[in-house]
């Protein structure tokens, strides 16, 4: 079953959809199922997500900023109108260089 606020057929901005948090990454999603979500995440310029591992394939799309993704100890720096695929279970971390928004999209293998 489809988890959401949203309504099918309504028009969105992406980037207004979440706002960057002062004390701690912000994330908010947008929607998901059994099989997998899209999300959105919020950073201020030098907050981190420590290293971690996802079940999922992921799509990490920068919409605004400057992050650096270190996928497998391979820092890759991503910028607004950039994205990368990263398969299930690998380990990455995130920091932000600048004031950033990102859009996750997770599907379950």
């Amino acid at each position: 079953m489809l988890e959401t606020d949203y309504k099918f057929g309504e028009v969105h901005t992406l980037a207004t959809q979440i706002e960057n948090g002062t004390d701690r990454v912000q994330f908010k999603n947008l929607f998901g199922n059994d099989n997998g979500e899209v999300s959105l995440l919020a950073f201020k310029a030098g907050q981190k997500l420590d290293q971690h591992i996802a079940p999922a394939e992921v799509m990490v799309t920068v919409l605004e900023g400057e992050i650096v993704f270190t996928m497998i100890d391979r820092p890759l720096t991503l910028t607004a109108g950039q994205f990368l695929l990263m398969g299930a279970d690998v380990p990455h971390s995130v920091e932000a260089k600048a004031d950033s928004k990102v859009m996750l999209t997770k599907i379950k293998p």
